[in-house]
């Protein structure tokens, strides 16, 4: 049993040398650049920086996770800039120098990297994961492009509360290559569905669904682009109204 977000991939295989940058961001297990990563247990002792815009007392928080550009990231940044009711408490990578993190940076959200590359396998780094979550204050997970397959963990530590986009109308076309199928099942509709995530892939309780004419002509780029039009105005409403309890699961 395994979950994951769209596109995910495994994490497995022998550690590499721990990775380092220049920023200061953790990037994997003991190689942390801003903070003193010990307990007793060998245990990274993880701290969530402060928020560089007004923090609240009040405000639920969200670990937005991502592993790419962070364009679903900075459109559901954008919704939540000027609330006070709902604040991203952290933005969390699951590898280095990815755009994501420049953007989430320049936005004033605070970072981090844990490099699925460090960890032995899938329940190592979802362990790390989680707890990096918890550390920030975070109650809710918000997948947008994470390509990594989280170990069952993940949902036993928020049951409920991980939320994932998926650029199809699913239960059609989960997976790596929804686009793609799309287009080589010939259909004249495909779309975008935010859903629950549970311990199946892209499955789980549906949130919200929007559909899209497949044009003629249309590849798998020009499809991409309108679809990633419409979740980046659905996901940020949907996590809102979601977090907020004004949705409920079916």
């Amino acid at each position: 049993m395994m979950m994951r977000s769209q596109s995910a991939q495994a994490a497995g295989g022998s550690a590499p040398a721990p990775i380092t940058t220049d920023r200061p961001r953790r990037v994997g297990p003991g190689a942390v650049t801003s903070v003193k990563p010990t307990d007793g247990g060998g245990q990274n002792r993880h701290r969530c920086p402060p928020l560089h815009s007004r923090p609240s007392m009040t405000a639920l928080r969200i670990a937005v996770l991502i592993s790419g550009s962070g364009s679903n990231m900075s459109a559901i940044a954008d919704h939540f800039e000027d609330r006070d009711d709902v604040e991203i408490g952290i933005v969390l990578s699951d590898r280095p120098d990815v755009a994501g993190l420049d953007r989430a940076e320049a936005a004033g959200l605070p970072t981090e990297v844990i490099d699925w590359r460090a960890f032995p396998n899938r329940e190592a780094f979802t362990t790390a994961v989680c707890d990096a979550v918890e550390a920030c204050g975070c109650t809710f997970m918000v997948l947008a492009g994470f390509m990594r397959i989280l170990a069952p963990e993940a949902v036993e530590r928020f049951p409920g509360r991980i939320l994932n986009i998926h650029p199809s109308l699913l239960p059609s076309f989960p997976g790596a290559h929804a686009v793609e199928e799309a287009l080589d099942h010939g259909v004249k509709v495909t779309g975008v569905t935010i859903h629950v995530v549970d311990e199946l892939v892209d499955n789980g309780p549906i949130l919200a669904q929007e559909a899209i004419d497949v044009l003629d002509g249309d590849d798998a780029e020009t499809l991409h682009a309108r679809i990633q039009a419409v979740e980046h105005r659905l996901y940020p409403r949907v996590v809102a109204d979601f977090v907020l309890g004004r949705l409920e699961q079916r």
